[in-house]
């Protein structure tokens, strides 16, 4: 296996964990979102990051895919990754 294969497979379980636990948090958000205020006040911004990082998380799988299979087109793959997760850093960023 190559070394960017490595690195994108480190990048897909990275971004699927945070999308799987940020879901498992908005789960809960859903579930106490009556009893607690401020929990309605931060259901919003959670959603977004769900769906960030799901979205993220796709698109590592896509390009882990293209590199495992050795398609052709694995640049414009791995160019789309690194623009997302750039994309994602600038989103976050303080």
């Amino acid at each position: 296996m190559r070394p960017l294969t490595i690195v994108t497979g480190i990048l897909l379980g990275t971004s699927a964990s945070i999308a799987i636990s940020l879901a498992a948090v908005l789960l809960v958000f859903v579930i106490l979102g009556d009893d607690y205020p401020r929990v309605r006040h931060e259901f919003w911004p959670l959603v977004q990051s769900v769906l960030i990082f799901f979205g993220m998380t796709a698109i590592s799988a896509l390009s882990f895919y293209t590199l495992v299979i050795n398609e052709r087109r694995w640049p414009w793959a791995q160019l789309l990754m690194w623009l997302s997760l750039a994309a994602t850093g600038w989103y976050f960023w303080p």
